[in-house]
């Protein structure tokens, strides 16, 4: 694999069906090396986006670039960069999980020799070996869910986009996808995300663009010093064994709370650092904490904040 110099860079997007506007007008860049998130509500143009990029639309106008090539113009090169996994897998029951692969692999004309053990590898990264040689009708939702994300990396492509890729799968296989795709950033590849489990997003990727009635709302960094974390107050949720003690603490030290419920006491605070800062307050004053967490992900608070007037 070749990395992607430019990973996916989109502006001013707009692709409508009849009289239905499915993307207005949406800015988009998902670099080399990060997991890069899609959200919005339903019917906000993520998929018709994602279907864009994996040269399957044509957009109305604005301009493409995904791994270096415009899509409208070049097509056969992007798709041979490209690893798409859709939000519904179809595949051929009467083929086993390894035929599938073999038949993408010589679709996408990788080299015989080659196809043995890069199925090999695949089936096992995606733990479904043991169904290699069964049909997949077998297969439940879920594993053919990870047989469809083995289907995009067969010609090891530099750019992922990925619809969905958590539905159907139970809480380990979800716990494993979140590795597999930070691991596939991690070597260089560009990876966009679409999911509406705002929940694994936010342990998964390094940015997000969020997406309302087909224009681009915001983009958030999630990683790094610029983190949005740091940069915007959001609940966090302390526990004590003494809640009376903790709420006096709170009180002196002026720190907005909430009154104690089952899961703690509801405080806000402007990022990790004051967290760190409060807890540390906390346990110096003699306070019993159980545990200080945040109330919500920040990448589901943000969602909220930013799409609450465009439901």
């Amino acid at each position: 694999m070749t990395p992607a110099d430019t990973g996916i860079v989109a502006h001013g997007v707009r692709r409508t069906f009849g009289d239905v506007v499915a993307v207005d007008s949406i800015d988009l860049e998902a670099p080399p090396g990060q997991v890069t998130a899609l959200v919005g509500p339903n019917g906000s143009g993520k998929t018709t986006l994602l279907l864009t990029l994996a040269a399957l639309l044509v957009p109305d106008s604005g301009t493409v670039s995904v791994a270096g090539f415009d899509p409208t113009v070049d097509p056969r090169a992007v798709r041979a960069r490209t690893g798409w996994m859709p939000d519904v897998f179809g595949t051929w029951d009467a083929l086993t999980c390894a035929e599938v692969l073999h038949t993408v692999s010589d679709a996408y004309r990788v080299p015989r020799p080659e196809q043995v053990e890069r199925v090999r590898d695949l089936l096992e990264l995606v733990h479904l070996v043991e169904f290699a040689d069964r049909p997949t009708t077998v297969l439940s939702r879920g594993q053919k869910q990870r047989l469809g994300l083995a289907r995009a990396l067969v010609h090891d492509p530099s750019v992922l986009l990925l619809d969905e890729p958590a539905s159907g799968l139970d809480p380990r296989s979800r716990i494993e996808l979140r590795s597999i795709v930070r691991a596939l950033a991690a070597q260089g590849r560009a990876v966009l995300v679409s999911s509406h489990v705002l929940a694994e997003l936010d342990e998964m990727v390094d940015r997000a663009v969020v997406v309302a009635q087909g224009r681009t709302v915001a983009v958030e960094t999630l990683t790094g010093p610029e983190a949005v974390a740091d940069r915007r107050p959001r609940p966090w949720l302390v526990r004590s064994l003494d809640d009376a003690r903790l709420l006096e603490t709170l009180d002196r030290r002026r720190v907005p709370h909430g009154t104690p419920e089952r899961d703690g006491v509801q405080v806000e605070l402007a990022g990790d650092h004051d967290a760190a800062e409060l807890l540390a307050t906390l346990v110096r004053d003699g306070v019993p904490v159980v545990s200080l967490h945040p109330a919500a992900g920040v990448l589901e608070q943000v969602y909220l904040e930013l799409t609450e007037d465009r439901r």
